[in-house]
């Protein structure tokens, strides 16, 4: 089988350099705090309890892999998901997460909040 899913893929490698962009908790908190809104480093820094030079420093990896984006309004920057697919695939490892811990996760049992609803 041809094609991006196939495992002579060429974005294969460009996957691994997701996951690991996606491997600190740091990005996972700011990917979370960001699912719905947009946010300025300092409000984010609060979010995740983090000092601003850390988040931005953590902003600033995740706009390079295309994961965030920015708007400046005047002299603040806010970030936003660049697209719905961080925001899935770190939904999906929180209820992969989920099942190391239960054998019935809440998720399975009818309770659809996504990771998201849980903070």
């Amino acid at each position: 089988m041809d094609g991006p899913l196939s495992t002579e893929s060429e974005y294969v490698e460009l996957a691994v350099e997701v996951f690991s962009m996606l491997s600190d908790a740091t990005r996972i908190r700011i990917i979370l705090a960001l699912r719905d809104q947009e946010l300025s480093v300092n409000h984010l820094a609060e979010i995740v309890d983090k000092s601003a030079p850390a988040v931005s420093q953590h902003l600033a990896k995740l706009r390079l892999a295309r994961i965030v984006s920015t708007r400046q309004e005047g002299t603040k920057v806010f970030y936003r998901l660049a697209n719905e697919h961080a925001r899935q695939l770190v939904a999906d490892a929180i209820f992969q997460a989920q099942h190391t811990m239960s054998n019935d996760p809440a998720h399975h049992r009818g309770d659809h909040r996504t990771p998201e609803d849980v903070h």
